[in-house]
């Protein structure tokens, strides 16, 4: 695995692609309106998970558009903010899968245990889901992904719905590991996301390759 950081890969991906349009427009959407997350944590899956000690990936769509709910980690909503339907629903499958209890929506313990928690939309307005798709947020994360699946070994890819399943083209199966089902939204939860085991079978996998696995459990900081 090549000894990469961040601030390596996003140069690289930024010589690939003009991001300059799509950066003026957060800055002006930043400054006249509500965007979530706020500007300083709009990057806060990179700063918590360091390239090199990936194990898994969880990728979401958009931020979520309520007040004080995102704070740069899919499906994560803030300390003190009630749990979103389905982050409700993977912890039940968390309870059901591992028999680990969650109570708290704040995710930031699985980024620091090695889990990306990505979004391939990075920023939303307030209020309005989607509004920031097409902006190019998705050139930026597929370049992650893809560079994700070249320069590491034995990556655990969790996709959950067919908007996240589309990645798959961009991950080499043959050295990845990929989990899929329907998504944890109450709309499909119960259609085969209740019972897939993601949790499990990510350890299991990450055992079996030398890798170490996950504490889901939740950890107090």
């Amino acid at each position: 695995m090549a000894d990469l950081t961040w601030e390596e890969i996003f140069r690289s991906i930024t010589n690939n692609h003009d991001f300059t349009t799509m950066r003026q427009t957060l800055n002006e959407r930043y400054r006249t309106g509500e965007v979530y997350p706020p500007e300083e944590e709009v990057y806060t899956a990179f700063e918590l998970t360091p390239f090199n000690g990936i194990k898994a990936v969880v990728l979401g769509q958009d931020p979520y558009h309520g007040k004080g709910q995102s704070h740069g980690l899919a499906f994560s909503v803030n300390e003190g903010i009630k749990i979103p339907p389905s982050l409700r629903n993977i912890y039940k499958e968390l309870e059901s899968d591992l028999g680990i209890v969650r109570t708290s929506g704040n995710l930031s313990d699985w980024a620091r245990e090695g889990v990306l928690l990505l979004n391939t939309v990075l920023t939303v307005d307030a209020g309005d889901a989607n509004s920031h798709r097409g902006l190019g947020w998705e050139k930026f994360t597929d370049d992650i992904i893809r560079t994700i699946s070249k320069e590491h070994e034995h990556v655990v890819f969790i996709l959950w719905g067919n908007p996240a399943q589309k990645k798959i083209k961009l991950i080499d199966t043959d050295k990845h590991k990929i989990i899929t089902s329907v998504h944890p939204s109450p709309l499909s939860s119960y259609r085969g996301f209740f019972g897939s085991k993601p949790f499990s079978q990510t350890n299991d996998y990450l055992e079996s390759v030398g890798r170490g696995a996950i504490d889901w459990s939740e950890q107090n900081e």
